[in-house]
């Protein structure tokens, strides 16, 4: 591991603070300490000057250390409402000089006054700068959602897939592409990696991204903010989907539904690569080619060109063969469309005519040779 460069950073205490300002702040209690055993009260003693000296220089410290922790716009809060109650104040000292109480009365009220209205002031203004700091974000965030509503946030998995670019070259996906610095950083990890099937997964995904970047009618931009909150790369793209009010673009399914859940919209490109496929309705004919044996007894099982699985019934001994089938019913499951058929028997009766009388034609030929 390589050692840290501290070469002109200062040394922090346990607080974090650098020890000159510490020993500022020790100076500043040392200090109150002197001013008050020097200028103490009648009948106050040495020591009992110096630990009111010092109790003012901890109650500054506090103070300067709650004030540190403050916005700037909490810091004009505290000025304007601790100026507001010390004018209060006044005005309260003002009256109380008028009015009929004691001399011994007075000095209480105006101290009072003094340190009640000034303490109201400065948490008054505090809490007021948060509000106003608050709503400010709250409106700028508001703001950025209604500037790019059609913000759609690319995951890894539909990057590595690769078909969002072939959606893309089609102009069927409007607005802006987002690809958050932690998704990209995932996809660069996975590039990374030992093992060669990830690694050209990676690479294949930032292909992708590189394709995509290149397209004059798209309009995608790597986006630096990363949520506070959110372990893992999918709870951090819900949260900042949920922070600019964005959509997600992804084939994980389970992302899907936690998303869904949120209510974030939600791209699916397996979703929409299903609500593509060629519709089938019961009593079509279609011309398939057996591939392999079905599970149940005399069944065959073939295949479409986008993968959609076709199971005929009476299919087991055409194995390898094309047939002609009619679609006898259309289920639709979380793993895709399957279509259920059975063999065409004016196809297949058809077919062994025609087979029939190409065999007959042979033999016909065949039999003035032998003759001859």
């Amino acid at each position: 591991m390589n050692p840290k460069v501290t070469q002109g950073v200062p040394v922090a205490g346990a607080s974090g603070a650098p020890w000159d300002l510490w020993m500022t702040r020790i100076l500043l209690a040392a200090g109150l300490g002197a001013v008050f055993y020097v200028f103490r009260l009648p009948g106050w003693s040495g020591w009992e000057s110096v630990g009111a000296g010092l109790l003012a220089g901890c109650a500054v410290l506090l103070g300067e250390s709650r004030l540190r922790r403050m916005r700037a716009n909490q810091l004009v809060g505290v000025a304007v409402g601790a100026v507001t109650g010390l004018a209060c104040a006044l005005l309260v000292t003002l009256v109380v000089s008028r009015a009929a109480i004691s001399e011994i009365g007075k000095p209480f009220v105006e101290i009072f006054s003094l340190v009640a209205f000034g303490y109201l002031g400065t948490m008054l203004g505090a809490k007021c700068g948060a509000e106003i700091h608050r709503d400010a974000e709250n409106s700028s965030d508001s703001a950025e959602g209604a500037i790019d509503t059609t913000l759609k946030l690319l995951d890894t998995s539909v990057l590595i897939d690769g078909r969002i670019a072939d959606i893309c070259e089609t102009h069927f996906v409007d607005g802006t592409l987002g690809i958050p610095q932690f998704v990209l950083h995932e996809l660069q990890l996975v590039a990374d990696s030992a093992d060669m099937l990830k690694r050209q997964r990676g690479r294949r995904g930032l292909e992708v991204l590189q394709r995509i970047q290149k397209m004059p009618h798209v309009q995608a931009q790597i986006l630096i903010q990363e949520p506070a909150h959110g372990t893992d790369v999918d709870h951090k793209l819900v949260a900042l989907a949920q922070l600019l009010n964005a959509k997600i673009v992804t084939n994980d399914f389970n992302l899907n539904k936690v998303a869904s859940v949120q209510g974030i919209a939600v791209l699916n490109i397996n979703q929409l690569a299903n609500a593509l496929k060629p519709a089938v309705l019961p009593g079509e004919p279609m011309r398939v080619l057996i591939l392999r044996e079905g599970k149940e007894a005399n069944q065959g099982v073939a295949y479409l060109d986008d993968g959609t699985m076709v199971v005929v019934d009476g299919a087991r001994r055409l194995i390898n063969k094309t047939v002609e089938v009619v679609v006898t019913s259309v289920h639709q499951t979380t793993a895709g469309k399957m279509i259920f058929g059975r063999l065409d028997e004016r196809g297949a009766e058809t077919a062994s005519s025609l087979r029939a009388s190409a065999a007959a034609a042979g033999s016909g030929r065949a039999e003035p040779a032998a003759n001859d």
